[in-house]
Parts: structure tokens; C-alpha cells; sequence
């Protein structure tokens, strides 16, 4: 693997972990400009917490059999707190996603196993966070904090794929696959459907999907000259609307014509408290590898394909129902039907090309792996 810091290769230290070392690196670009008075845009692209999952020993055993309990019992817990706080409403079927295993069904073993990457996970998300911190408190430090835009997002749902069981010899022969040495370098860890779907409480479906599980990530914003704190809001967003809004806070008007017009739209007056929501009626689509969404106002039409789903088109109300957890296309077919449209105009304007018949994503994965073997 290279690494490079522009053009540039560069050597890594012996003691090389990616959270650590790109954040010690956005520290010096920081301290290389502070004192030049002129604005600065840093992008701080974690690995963590992408497989393999690693982290420091400390940090990993702080975990140590705190989810015992397994994925069943925490998933339940967690919905819980959520609806305490005000995050999802209550009432929701939070059972488990087609392919979570019950964890009553595992062995001792197996449940030992499965504990230990979850803890290790929690290290390493534990340890990605530290690091957010440690580079708050550096702007802060500086004098920069308050007069710094500072966004926290994530780019999809929960994991459920487990390569070392799609590979096992591949994986077997590169990492170290042991039980006491899980987390550390130069070993494997992933942690599977069962807590990708603790991640992902109490939505459907993982990374992969259309569903709320595959698509639906945090975003918090930290800029208190304009953005009010503790202000939350449910409004439909997407990472569209990113660059419009950096765009807007810096006082950047977007450009209005030409090939190269923003799509999204700035979301300002949503975090201002000046509006309540962004696009309102407007319908938004996506397409990825099969799987597709189309968000209109509370309502969302989505399809997956297998092994996350069957490709029939399903219909959800996502304020009242944000788990996907009953099908409305029954009771409103003139809206499936302009969802669908508003899809066929996503797919036409967009240049989509449909995956073929019996497409499947895990069969696409072994065939793109076998290919590359050649």
C-alpha cells in the first residue's frame, strides 16, 4: 500500500495507525497557516471505522465483555435511550434484520468471539472520537474554534458483509485471524449483520441497501456565530447539500448557471431556525448498485437488490415509520406511481445504467475478486 501526501510518496512511522497519524497531520497543516490569517478548508477522512477494525489495546479493553449481552439485547437498549432523548418515536418494530442470526443460537464460543469485535469496534470508534477532540481542542487553543465551521458526518450504514467468510483463505493467509491477537495489528476483525444492525438501531437493512440502515448517517454542525446549540432537527437532508451550505456560511454565492451547477441546496435556514425544512415537495433519487430510493416529503419508495432485498418497490411513510417496518404502496398506488416516475426521470437524466436480471451484489463481488485473480 502507498501512501502520498499530494504527488508526493511518503514513508510511514513503524508505529503507523491511520486515526493517530491523519490526525497529527491535520494539526501540522493547521499550525503551518494559523498565523497567515486567511480562511482554510480541512477534509479529515477517517479509515475507522472500515474493516479491518483496529485499535489500541487500552482502548480496546475497556470493552471487555461489555456486550456480553449480545446484539439482540443492546439493539433493544439502544432504542430505548432513543426514544428517551426524542430521537426516534416510539412504538417501532425494532426486530432484527433478515440475516442477523438469534444470538441464543450461538455457541459459547461464538459468543465470545462475537463480543470481542464488538469491542473492538467500540475501540476503534472510542479512539476516532478522541481524535475529533484532540482537534476541537487544538482550534481552540489557537483561537480558531468559534470562527471554525466544524461538520462531523458519516458516509452510510452499518457493515454487515463478512469477507473473511467470502475469502477465507485469502484472509487467512495475509491477517492474523486469532482470537488474542483481534484488534491488533496485522490482524482481521469485522463485526457482521448482527451488531451492523446495532449500529444501525432501529432502522432496516445495512451498508449496501437503500433502506434508512444503508443510507441514513449523523451530521452534526459546530459554528455557534450563526448555528444555535443544542438546535436539532428531523428534516430530510442529503450530502448534496454539503458544499452549498459551506459555500453559504463563508459568504461564497454559488454559481446559478452553466454545466456545473450545485444540485443541493444550502441549509442555512434550517439550522438557523429560520425554516423548517429544505426541499420540501421536491423529489430527491439514488442508485447504487440496484438498490434505490426516492425521498419525497415524508414518503420514501425504495427497492434492494439481493442479497439485501428482492428488487420490488416498497413504500414507506418515514416520519410515522422510520424502521421501514410496514409497506404503504398498497394504500397509495397513484403515489408509488409518481415516485416511480420521478425514478425514471433520476434514471434519464442521470445516465443510470440498471443492473441486469439476477443481479445479485455478493455474486458481483466474487466475480469482480475472481477477475481480478487473473
Amino acid at each position: 500500500m502507498h501512501f502520498y501526501e499530494g504527488a508526493k510518496e511518503i514513508d510511514l512511522p513503524s508505529d503507523f495507525y491511520s486515526t493517530k497519524f491523519y490526525t497529527d497531520k491535520m494539526l501540522d497543516y493547521i499550525d503551518e497557516h494559523s498565523a497567515d490569517g486567511k480562511p482554510f478548508f480541512g477534509y479529515l477522512a477517517y479509515q475507522a471505522v472500515h474493516q479491518p477494525h483496529q485499535a489500541p489495546d487500552d482502548f480496546i479493553r475497556r470493552y471487555e465483555h461489555a456486550y456480553d449481552s449480545g446484539w439482540s439485547a443492546i439493539r433493544q437498549i439502544r432504542y430505548s435511550r432513543q426514544v428517551e432523548l426524542g430521537i426516534m418515536p416510539d412504538g417501532l418494530d425494532v426486530s432484527a434484520t433478515p440475516g442477523v442470526p438469534d444470538w441464543n443460537s450461538l455457541s459459547p464460543d461464538e459468543k465470545r468471539l462475537n463480543s470481542k469485535r464488538m469491542a473492538v469496534y467500540a475501540g476503534m470508534v472510542e479512539y476516532m472520537d478522541m481524535s475529533v477532540g484532540r482537534v476541537l481542542d487544538h482550534l481552540k487553543s489557537k483561537g480558531l474554534l468559534d470562527n471554525t465551521i466544524v461538520l462531523f458526518m458519516s458516509d452510510n450504514g452499518g457493515e454487515s458483509a463478512e469477507l473473511a467468510k467470502f475469502f477465507p483463505a485469502y484472509y487467512a493467509k495475509n491477517f492474523d485471524l486469532s482470537y488474542d491477537r483481534l484488534g491488533q495489528k496485522g490482524s482481521y476483525s469485522e463485526y457482521g449483520p448482527g451488531w451492523a444492525n446495532v449500529s444501525m438501531t432501529p432502522l432496516a437493512n445495512f451498508k449496501g441497501s437503500a433502506s434508512e440502515g444503508g443510507v441514513r448517517a449523523p451530521l452534526i454542525i459546530r459554528y455557534p456565530e450563526k448555528i444555535a446549540i443544542d438546535r436539532r432537527s428531523d428534516a430530510f437532508v442529503s450530502v448534496v447539500d454539503v458544499v452549498p451550505t459551506l459555500l453559504d456560511l463563508a459568504g461564497v454565492p454559488p454559481r446559478r448557471s452553466g454545466g456545473d451547477v450545485l444540485i443541493g441546496a444550502s441549509l442555512v435556514p434550517l439550522l438557523s431556525g429560520a425554516a423548517r425544512d429544505i426541499h420540501g415537495e421536491v423529489a430527491f433519487a439514488q442508485e447504487v448498485a440496484g438498490g434505490a430510493a426516492v425521498f419525497r416529503g415524508d414518503y420514501k419508495l425504495v427497492r434492494n437488490a439481493p442479497p439485501l432485498g428482492d428488487m420490488k418497490w416498497r413504500l414507506y411513510n418515514l416520519r410515522l415509520d422510520p424502521a421501514e417496518s410496514r409497506d404503504i404502496s398498497a394504500d397509495d398506488p397513484k403515489l408509488v406511481e409518481s415516485l416511480r416516475a420521478a425514478y425514471a426521470d433520476y434514471v434519464k437524466k442521470n445516465g443510470v445504467v440498471e443492473v441486469p436480471k439476477g443481479y445479485a451484489i455478493d455474486g458481483q463481488l466474487k466475480k469482480n475478486m475472481a477477475r481480478a485473480k487473473k
